[in-house]
């Protein structure tokens, strides 16, 4: 009986297994054939030249192509029948470096699928990787001129520990003097450099990592070599179209070694931790007290759990979200260096904290006596407020110049390598926009809209954010607005996360689509898309054709590509040479 069972149920699948087979053609036999048959009855209609044209009748057994209707009546709608051989060859040469080389993207998320994200992220969008990165090293650069400005205790350390927190979500209480007091009082002066040196841990470059990008490397420049050296065999199942969309993710793996991201949530998390033991306050009798035994609030602290956040990616530490971070962080930072720009304008004018008290400068040297730093609650806070008359913006200053810069060079990026990959597979036989090429146009056109969704996502997110805390009287219209910024930027975000998944599957997908000659069919080697199905024809045989214009092609996109990701990480060299990482 099971065998009986067994046999009926191949019997169902056969009709099934012969369609899919059925489907599968091989356009070269059935050229040669057509063209054979074409010879003897003298009947050129149909075939074509190198360059698309008719061939004469005394010119048969010279032409190398169909035209796409032709091949379709001929040859069918099936494709070219794949080979294993092949298919694990191309795989293994032009995408599997780049997949092992992911796992050199730095993450350090609480939860393995945010880390999860992150990669799909990177993945799905270049732009926004590369823009989260450059941004993150234009920010750390601005803090770090804004404080090169003043002279007060202890600025250096809290400029490392303000790039440190580039990756977590930075906050800066305003309530009473608890940040004023770490500013200030003498008794803070430990803790400054304990957080900064706790912070202090390198996650730049390994031996693993060197390895995995010099794999990349040499498999991209050999996998090139060998396929301009034969440029006829395997022409539109080559991968050298693959390997150049792929070659951001060099640049951006070498990006963030350089750059050192501290995103280790745990370890951050302990830093932090252990430095607010050592916090002191202020109190309204000149005294000093831990800030941990009259509030649950600290002057600068991270909590990604919080339950209002501006953006939920803000509380994701792998560096790619610093794109959601970004705004918020600048905004902490420069209201930290404002109060020590105004003590440290104090102290030049030579006022102390304690109201009516003299100036010391015991061995008249360019010190800050600490007895000078000493006062009570109230004391402490007016030393380092702002004037009546400033006004606080919720966005930063130079923020969207800084913004703008970060978004040049990774919109480069990811289009040379896109491109590179288009020109690839454009000036390969016959030339003219097909699948593959629509392909890859695809992958960088969907990149570019998710930079832009998150981007704006996440300044509508802080829109809302800063003006959510505003008096409860404000008008309806400006509550309205409020709201309604919110649910765009949630949108935005949610749609930005569905359509890199999508993307980051889909530009996978599409390498393996070329392996697998799933491409190899009269529609998309005749470049109908481009061309037209009146004006479309396929080029078959490659063997005496002139391919010196595909060479051409392949070698630009070479240089391409090749120098796009050099002058990245060339410039990421200049950006992160001139900060204190």
């Amino acid at each position: 009986m099971r065998d009986t069972s067994k046999i009926r149920f191949f019997l169902l699948l056969l009709p099934f297994i012969e369609g899919a087979y059925a489907s599968y053609i091989n356009i070269t036999d059935c050229f040669i054939k057509f063209r054979y048959i074409a010879n003897q009855s003298l009947d050129a209609s149909g075939l074509v030249n190198a360059n698309g044209g008719s061939v004469l009748p005394s010119d048969i057994m010279s032409a190398v192509g169909l035209t796409y209707e032709m091949c379709l009546s001929q040859c069918g709608s099936g494709t070219q029948n794949p080979t294993w051989a092949n298919i694990s060859q191309q795989f293994g040469a032009w995408l599997l470096p780049y997949l092992a080389l992911i796992s050199q993207l730095p993450f350090g998320a609480k939860h393995k699928v945010d880390n999860l994200m992150s990669a799909i992220l990177t993945i799905g969008s270049p732009v926004l990787a590369g823009y989260s990165m450059i941004l993150t090293i234009l920010n750390a650069n601005w803090i770090s001129r804004r404080f090169d400005t003043i002279s007060f205790p202890n600025t250096k350390d809290a400029v490392r520990i303000l790039i440190s927190l580039q990756q977590h979500p930075l906050r800066v209480t305003h309530e009473g003097p608890l940040l004023s007091s770490l500013v200030v009082l003498p008794q803070n002066d430990d803790w400054w450099p304990a957080i900064a040196d706790n912070l202090d841990y390198v996650h730049t470059w390994s031996i693993a990592s060197v390895t995995s990008i010099a794999w990349v490397v040499i498999a991209y420049l050999l996998t090139v070599a060998s396929s301009l050296s034969d440029v006829p065999s395997n022409i539109n199942s080559n991968g050298q179209g693959t390997g150049s969309v792929w070659l951001w993710l060099i640049p951006i793996v070498i990006g963030w070694l350089q750059l050192s991201p501290k995103c280790d949530y745990a370890r951050v998390k302990k830093a932090m931790e252990n430095a607010d033991a050592m916090a002191s306050v202020a109190t309204a009798n000149h005294g000093v007290t831990a800030a941990s035994d009259i509030s649950d609030k600290r002057a600068l602290s991270i909590d990604i759990n919080m339950e209002d956040p501006s953006s939920p990616d803000e509380m994701l530490t792998p560096p790619v979200f610093n794109y959601a971070r970004a705004i918020l962080w600048a905004r902490s930072a420069e209201d930290v260096f404002n109060a020590f720009r105004i003590a440290s304008n104090n102290a030049r004018a030579h006022l102390t904290v304690k109201t009516n008290a003299d100036w010391i400068n015991a061995n008249k040297r360019n010190f800050i006596e600490p007895s000078n730093r000493e006062g009570n609650a109230s004391e402490v806070e007016a030393y380092c407020r702002l004037p009546r008359y400033a006004v606080r913006s919720p966005w930063a200053t130079g923020l969207f110049f800084r913004m703008f810069v970060a978004s040049l060079l990774p919109l480069a990026l990811q289009w040379a390598t896109t491109g590179a990959a288009v020109l690839v597979v454009y000036f390969t036989p016959t030339v003219g926009l097909g699948c593959r090429s629509l392909g890859y146009l695809i992958y960088g056109a969907f990149a570019t809209i998710i930079w832009a969704m998150l981007v704006m996502s996440s300044i509508l997110s802080h829109f809302a954010f800063s003006h959510s805390d505003r008096p409860t009287g404000r008008s309806t219209f400006s509550s309205t607005i409020v709201r309604l910024a919110k649910v765009v930027s949630n949108l935005l975000r949610w749609g930005g996360k569905l359509l890199a998944i999508i993307n980051a599957i889909w530009i996978i997908a599409a390498g393996m689509l070329q392996f697998t000659s799933v491409y190899d069919n009269c529609y998309c080697n005749s470049s109908v898309l481009g061309r037209g199905a009146q004006y479309a024809y396929d080029i078959i045989v490659m063997d005496g054709l002139d391919l010196s214009q595909t060479k051409a092609a392949w070698f630009g996109a070479l240089a391409l590509a090749g120098s796009t990701s050099l002058g990245f990480i060339f410039y990421m060299s200049l950006l992160t040479d001139l900060v204190p990482l």
